[in-house]
């Protein structure tokens, strides 16, 4: 579920995705998650600058980013400590993805499944902007 607006039609960007990956995390601020893995499921959407001429060649890699980069990386943040909230572990994966400067936007959501027997899941979505 998506509640922000559309990205600005006049923002040159390609939307790469990460669906639903699901991920065994190290969340929680409550006693009984300490020290216990949680699913949790992420889902990250990231503008990479698409500004230049497609004359200059839509197939190069230098225009685009890993997928297999971004998803070891959110792999490693959530596991390799605990993080309390979903928001946290949101901004972590937000500040990693942004490094790269070819992205210009991420929209990123973190849901805690397993969490109410008559929900889904509860979570954050979370969108942040590179700055010029």
């Amino acid at each position: 579920m998506t509640i922000l607006a559309p990205w600005p039609a006049d923002l040159a960007v390609r939307r790469l995705f990460l669906k639903d990956m699901i991920v065994d995390a190290y969340i929680g601020v409550f006693p009984h998650e300490q020290g216990v893995t949680q699913r949790v499921r992420i889902n990250v959407s990231f503008g990479v600058d698409d500004s230049r001429d497609l004359t200059e060649g839509v197939d190069d890699l230098s225009r685009t980013v890993s997928y297999e980069t971004a998803v070891l990386t959110i792999r490693r943040l959530a596991t390799e400590t605990h993080t309390q909230l979903v928001e946290t572990l949101a901004e972590r994966i937000a500040i990693e993805v942004m490094k790269d400067r070819r992205v210009r936007v991420v929209r990123i959501s973190v849901e805690k499944l397993d969490i109410f027997s008559d929900l889904d899941s509860v979570g954050v979505e979370i969108e942040r902007w590179a700055m010029e």
